[in-house]
């Protein structure tokens, strides 16, 4: 009889614990729905007038060889700007698309595919050990100092910013974008 009940305790912890999980998945499923990867966000401004430019802060990054580059020295063509790092599967996800976009569009707009390089969970070795086994061929740059991290505020990766030429914010995608989205930053660039 005692053995007859600890069966059917388990019985029933089992379904409520599968109950919860089915109902979790319908809501993530419902509220995942409602979020548009599509849209890019956008500056409200009061009708019939111009949004005011806001200046992209400016923060020091590396390359590969420790070189120290600027956000600044990218001026002069528009940059598309993108926190990831390799252990975060949509920035993994969205990989692909910044590769083809790059070799599309590497020569008129800069690409500044910047890794949180954390020292423990991300490190230069390992950020560099996924671009190179996957073969993307577009420039990486290690923020060891969380310069840029700071400096925007990222708290979540991916997050990607699209900046005019002249260093000025023209939107930003927090969250994985998908082609499309990438397509409609880089055409609010260039356009």
């Amino acid at each position: 009889m005692e053995k007859t009940y600890k069966i059917l305790k388990m019985v029933l912890l089992v379904l409520i614990f599968v109950a919860l999980l089915l109902g979790a998945k319908r809501l993530y499923d419902t509220l995942g729905a409602q979020v548009q990867m599509d849209s890019l966000a956008t500056q409200a401004t009061a009708e019939g007038t111009e949004p005011v430019k806001q200046a992209a802060p400016d923060f020091t990054i590396y390359d590969k060889e420790g070189n120290a580059h600027s956000l600044s020295e990218f001026r002069g063509k528009p940059v598309v700007l993108n926190f990831w790092a390799s252990w975060c599967g949509p920035c993994k996800m969205e990989m692909p698309d910044f590769d083809e976009k790059y070799g599309e569009y590497g020569d008129q707009v800069h690409f500044v595919m910047v890794n949180l390089t954390d020292g423990s969970q991300e490190t230069v070795e390992t950020a560099s050990a996924f671009i190179a086994a996957e073969g993307y061929s577009f420039p990486v740059y290690f923020d060891t100092e969380r310069s840029g991290a700071i400096a925007y505020g990222v708290s979540a990766v991916p997050v990607t910013y699209f900046i005019d030429a002249e260093g000025y914010f023209v939107t930003y995608q927090p969250g994985m974008l998908s082609a499309q989205t990438l397509q409609k930053g880089i055409d609010l660039l260039i356009g």
